[in-house]
């Protein structure tokens, strides 16, 4: 079973996420602002955060900056009544999986939890296979058609973590602060230089793609008919 935690400060809210969680057969957990949810992060076990952006105390871009600075990756769902690009760039950059607006419909929000949660899952693996293609973490290996790439450290790192979440935009600032520490003397332009790289490596690989988002940054596509 796993664990999902709800952090959002209205009541009703969090008894109507709490009841469809355990409906299907998740445990949740809940929290009325970032603070309380840090106090349950201490104390439990968390598999999936579900969190609002406006709240007292610690709201949830302040709860999002303090868990990733801290190292903390368990996948965030933003849940929230803002929907402006801002706010959406602002969750992103700041390190939230998805981001939905409210009111949510129960399916769609249940499909992304699973989403999450598989994908999590592949991260922790530290293994990826996308159609031919497999990535193995531990020795910064592609694999196919029975071909062996070693990568440089840092174009398997971005490539690997495009491919964990498929579709997903990923910032240049997300990719600099995760890969090149943010006292780094490294620019912006490094994570373009990086994905040019991969894209010159893999131009021949039907599996996947490197997609650039303008304004934004880039994310991977897993092709279609493929794994």
């Amino acid at each position: 079973m796993f664990n999902i935690l709800v952090v959002d400060d209205h009541a009703h809210i969090r008894r109507l996420y709490e009841y469809t969680l355990e409906k299907n057969g998740y445990q949740p957990f809940t929290a009325a602002n970032g603070e309380e949810a840090l106090n349950v992060l201490d104390n439990e076990h968390i598999d999936l955060i579900i969190l609002d952006v406006m709240m007292p105390v610690l709201d949830g871009y302040g709860f999002l900056k303090e868990i990733r600075s801290s190292g903390c990756e368990v996948p965030v769902l933003v849940i929230t009544a803002r929907d402006s690009a801002e706010d959406v760039r602002k969750a992103f950059t700041l390190g939230t999986d998805d981001f939905m607006v409210k009111p949510v419909d129960e399916v769609e929000m249940l499909l992304r939890i699973k989403a999450l949660l598989r994908r999590s899952r592949i991260s922790e693996e530290q293994r990826i296979t996308v159609g031919g293609t497999e990535l193995i973490y531990d020795s910064f290996s592609v694999v196919r058609d029975g071909k062996v790439t070693v990568l440089p450290k840092k174009e398997f790192q971005i490539l690997f973590k495009l491919l964990s979440f498929p579709n997903k935009t990923f910032t240049r600032a997300n990719l600099m602060e995760e890969f090149w520490a943010m006292d780094s003397e490294s620019e912006a332009r490094t994570v373009d230089v990086h994905i040019n790289r991969l894209r010159e490596r893999f131009r021949d690989n039907d599996d996947f793609s490197i997609v650039t988002v303008r304004g934004l940054g880039y994310k991977a596509v897993r092709n279609a008919g493929k794994g």
